[in-house]
């Protein structure tokens, strides 16, 4: 990344980092529930399971138990978030106070995902599902402005990979596809569960003209992004980390890109990174050694994000702290990532380009002009 003494004057502040435009990609409606609404919404509708009942202690519990370097020892947390998103109003709450606190974080626009599938225990239909969180974004955007934030949050409808409801899930994000709904994924541990096996979804929405982007190259590696991209078509990919294992670095410094590496930067494919969460699932070791500044020098499309917010005890702002600290990341970085983002955000063009000139670039300008009355 660029130095810490790049034309920007020196790196951005923590205060600086979190008023700075974001733009998000990658996050999970369930894995970003506040504590204190969890522990709330299990006393409203009866769920006695939770490890802990004090918000603070339960926040604690969320961040040790998914920090155990396995995917699905991560995924099971899940359990207990999932299970108090049964009902309408639950959903609604849990969709608002996502997006006030992603605003309250400096993100101006958000793609936010979930299952419909996982939220039907309570007797709600895939269609009352979406519509609950779908009218929930709408509110906290409202709320976010009376609050003096500008925050945009599309919804990524999410199917199992383990399950076989993909083509039904892919069906309901086109019927909602310009009713709030601005993409389809699949998610769930990798390992045993191909993209393949969804291959009927994937066809439908590119008949249809459809975004969606597809968890690969995460827990697993090359095999899984390959199939994403040259099977099944995937727009994006969420996380995509292990790409890294198609480059090789010599001991003076040359870097020589596999095949497919050089396919995923020349198409100049989307790489949903999540530093904080591949941590957690043993994608990465640490922070500096995390693939994203290798990434970021050879010009991938890499763009930054949360995953789960709870599990990972983490932010957009959190995420950029810690590359600041890990790389000497800049506003210049930061910009250059949201742009990133940004540019492949799953709504239309003009609407992208608007953000990328209107919102975005004016307000790094402000941070960084910052420095010249200092």
């Amino acid at each position: 990344m660029t130095s810490q003494t790049d034309r920007t004057g020196t790196t951005p502040s923590a205060d600086q980092i979190r008023r700075a435009p974001k733009v998000l990609l990658h996050d999970h409606l369930d894995g970003g529930l506040r504590p204190g609404t969890v522990v709330g919404l299990a006393r409203d509708t009866g769920y006695d399971r939770l490890p802990e009942t004090d918000p603070g202690k339960l926040g604690l519990w969320f961040r040790e138990a998914a920090d155990s370097g396995s995917l699905e020892r991560y995924l099971e947390t899940f359990s207990h978030t999932v299970a108090v998103m049964q009902t309408r109003d639950a959903l609604f709450r849990v969709a608002a106070e996502c997006v006030e606190d992603l605003a309250a974080d400096g993100v101006v626009y958000a793609e936010v995902r979930y299952a419909p599938e996982q939220h039907l225990d309570g007797g709600l239909t895939l269609e009352e599902v979406v519509e609950a969180v779908n009218e929930g974004f709408r509110e906290g955007e409202r709320r976010a402005r009376e609050a003096g934030h500008r925050i945009r949050v599309g919804a990524l409808l999410t199917a199992m990979r383990h399950a076989a409801r993909s083509l039904e899930i892919a069906e309901l994000a086109n019927r909602y596809r310009d009713l709030g709904v601005v993409g389809f994924d699949i998610a769930g541990a990798e390992a045993g569960y191909p993209p393949t096996r969804h291959l009927d979804a994937f066809e439908f929405l590119k008949r249809e003209n459809n975004h969606f982007t597809i968890h690969a190259g995460e827990a697993f590696g090359l095999p899984s992004i390959w199939q994403a991209l040259q099977w099944c078509g995937a727009d994006r990919l969420g996380h995509g980390v292990r790409i890294v294992d198609d480059i090789e670095t010599a001991d003076d410094g040359t870097v020589r890109l596999g095949r497919l590496a050089s396919y995923v930067r020349d198409k100049r494919i989307p790489l949903e990174l999540c530093p904080s969460s591949n941590l957690q699932t043993g994608a990465a070791r640490s922070y500096a050694e995390h693939p994203i500044g290798l990434l970021r020098r050879l010009h991938f499309r890499v763009t930054v994000n949360t995953d789960n917010r709870l599990m990972s005890g983490t932010s957009m702002s959190r995420e950029f702290e810690h590359l600041v600290e890990a790389f000497g990341c800049s506003l210049d970085d930061m910009q250059w990532f949201t742009v990133n983002a940004m540019k492949s955000a799953f709504i239309p063009f003009d609407e992208r380009l608007a953000m990328i000139n209107d919102v975005i670039k004016p307000g790094y300008a402000e941070l960084k002009s910052e420095w010249l009355f200092r």
